[in-house]
C-alpha cells in the first residue's frame, strides 16, 4: 500500500459509499482506538510517527496535541476542527481528497477528536468547494447513521458531533485563528498568541486545527503503525505527500508519492516535463507563499528540511512552475494583487505595504519604473518580513518577490530601462 491516502480515489468515480468504505477496512482505526487504546496512546503513536502538518506550517501533529489540556479537570467541550479552506494559489490536493473519499477524512477527525477527548467537530470547507460540500454533508449523515458519530459511539461511551461549515471565501480564513474567529460569527482577523488555540481556542476552548491531508494519514497510521508509516518515505520526513505541480507542464496533476522526491522527478516523471516551445527558469515548490528555486535546486528532494535549506519551503508540496515565456515581473505582481485583496488589515505593514508594492510592480510592468523602485521593493520585502506582522499572510507574499528579486533582478531592470515589459508582443506607450 504504497499510496493510503488515494488508493480508493478513482478519477470519474463517485466517492465510496461508507458500506464501500468499510469492506475495504474504513473506520477499522475508529474501532481500533475506542476499544484498544487510550486517548494518551493515541497521541503518542502519533508523535512516534513524525507525521507532519501538511498545511503548509510542517509543525508536529502529535506535539501540536499534547499542548490541550487533558484529565477531568480539563475545560470542556473541546473542539477539532479540520481546516479545508484550501485557498492558497496553485494548491488543490485537499479537493482531491475531500471529493474523492470523505470517509476518509471523517475517520481520521474521529481519531483526533479522541486523542484530544474532544467531543464538538467542524469541517471549515472553503466556499468554492460545492461538490465537496455534498460529498461530505452526505458522508457525515451517513457515518451518524452508522452510529461512528453522535453519542455512545461503537458503545464505548464516547460522545462526538460533526458539523460542515463553508467559508466566505476569505484567504485569512486559513489562518488558523482567523478560522475560528469566522466559525465564532466574527471578522478573520488572527488572534495574538499565547494564548493558543490548543489552549484557549474556539469559544474559549481548547481547538486542535489540522489541516485535511494531515488528518487523512491518522487512520493508516493507527492501522498499520509506526514503522510501516516511515518506511513510506525517501527522507527523515515520514509519510507519503500529495504532491502537484501546475503551469506549462504537459501532464500537470495531483501524485500521491514518498515524502522526499525530488523537483525534478515530480516535474519530468510525472509533470511530463515543460510543453514543447517552453523551457523551465523557476519554480515555487509549496504554493504562491513560497520562495523561488531555479535550475540549480531540481535535484532538490521535496521534504521540510531539503527545501529550507535550499532557501524556501515545502509549504503545500504544490510547485508553481514559472517558463521562459512568462513575465517575472507579470507572475509575482499577480501574487502581489491577490495577497493586497486578501489582507484582513488588521495590522498596519500588511494593509498598507502590500498594496504599495502591488502598485510598485504593475508600474514596473507596465514600463512606468524607475531604478528606485527596486530600492522599495528590496525594503519591502523586509519591512513586511517575519516578525513585523501580525500574522504570516504578508511575510508569505514577500517570499515570492524577495526570491523574484534574487534570482531573475535583470528582468525586473529591463523592464524600468527598456520602458515596456520585453516578453510584451505588441507594446503601446502608457499614457
Amino acid at each position: 500500500m504504497e499510496t493510503p491516502l488515494t488508493q480508493h480515489i478513482v478519477a470519474g468515480r463517485k466517492p465510496l459509499s461508507l458500506k464501500e468504505y468499510e469492506q475495504v477496512g474504513g473506520y477499522q482505526s475508529v474501532r481500533k482506538v475506542l476499544k484498544e487504546m487510550t486517548p494518551t496512546e493515541v497521541q503518542n503513536l502519533v508523535k512516534d510517527s513524525n507525521l507532519k502538518g501538511r498545511g503548509g506550517a510542517g509543525f508536529a501533529t502529535g506535539l501540536k496535541w499534547s499542548f490541550v489540556p487533558m484529565g477531568p479537570d480539563a475545560a470542556m467541550p473541546k473542539y477539532l476542527v479540520a481546516n479545508a479552506d484550501e485557498m492558497e494559489p496553485g494548491t488543490f490536493k485537499d479537493r482531491l481528497l475531500l471529493e474523492g473519499n470523505p470517509h476518509q477524512l471523517l475517520e481520521g477527525m474521529i481519531v483526533a477528536a479522541y486523542a484530544i477527548q474532544a467531543n464538538i467537530s467542524y469541517v471549515f470547507l472553503r466556499w468554492a468547494y460545492k461538490l465537496a460540500a455534498q460529498e461530505i454533508t452526505k458522508a457525515i449523515q451517513e457515518a451518524y447513521d452508522a452510529g461512528y458519530l453522535g453519542k455512545d459511539i461503537l458503545g464505548s461511551g464516547y460522545n462526538l458531533e460533526m458539523y460542515l461549515h463553508t467559508g466566505v471565501g476569505r484567504y485569512m480564513c486559513g489562518e488558523e485563528t482567523a478560522l475560528l474567529n469566522a466559525l465564532e460569527g466574527k471578522r478573520a482577523h488572527p488572534r495574538a498568541k499565547p494564548p493558543f488555540p490548543q489552549v484557549s481556542g474556539l469559544f474559549g476552548k481548547p481547538t486542535i486545527v489540522n489541516n485535511v491531508e494531515t488528518l487523512c494519514n491518522l487512520p493508516h497510521i493507527v492501522n498499520n503503525g509506526v514503522e510501516w508509516y516511515k518506511g513510506l518515505s525517501k527522507s527523515a520526513d515520514t509519510g507519503t505527500k500529495l504532491y502537484g505541480v501546475s503551469g506549462r507542464v504537459k501532464t500537470p496533476g495531483c501524485w500521491e508519492l514518498p515524502m522526499g522526491v525530488t523537483i525534478r522527478e515530480l516535474l519530468e516523471d510525472y509533470a511530463g516535463g515543460m510543453q514543447d516551445g517552453y523551457l523551465f527558469k523557476g519554480v515555487l515548490p509549496g504554493g504562491a507563499s513560497t520562495d523561488f528555486l531555479v535550475e540549480q535546486h531540481l535535484d532538490t528532494p521535496m521534504d521540510y528540511a531539503s527545501i529550507q535549506a535550499a532557501g524556501s519551503r515545502l509549504g503545500t508540496g504544490t510547485m508553481i512552475i514559472l517558463d521562459d515565456q512568462t513575465c517575472p515581473v507579470g507572475f509575482v505582481h499577480n501574487l502581489q494583487h491577490f495577497f493586497a485583496q486578501e489582507s484582513c488589515g488588521f495590522c498596519t505593514p500588511c494593509r498598507e505595504g502590500l498594496p504599495w508594492v502591488e502598485r510598485l510592480l504593475l508600474a514596473i510592468d507596465q514600463g512606468r519604473g524607475h531604478p528606485e523602485d527596486m530600492q522599495a521593493l528590496e525594503f519591502h520585502t523586509k519591512y513586511l518580513g517575519p516578525g513585523n506582522t501580525f500574522c504570516a499572510l504578508a511575510p508569505g507574499a514577500m517570499e515570492p518577490l524577495q526570491s523574484a528579486l534574487k534570482y531573475f533582478r535583470e528582468d525586473f531592470e529591463r523592464h524600468i530601462y527598456e520602458h515596456h515589459c520585453p516578453w510584451s508582443k505588441v507594446w503601446q506607450p502608457s499614457i
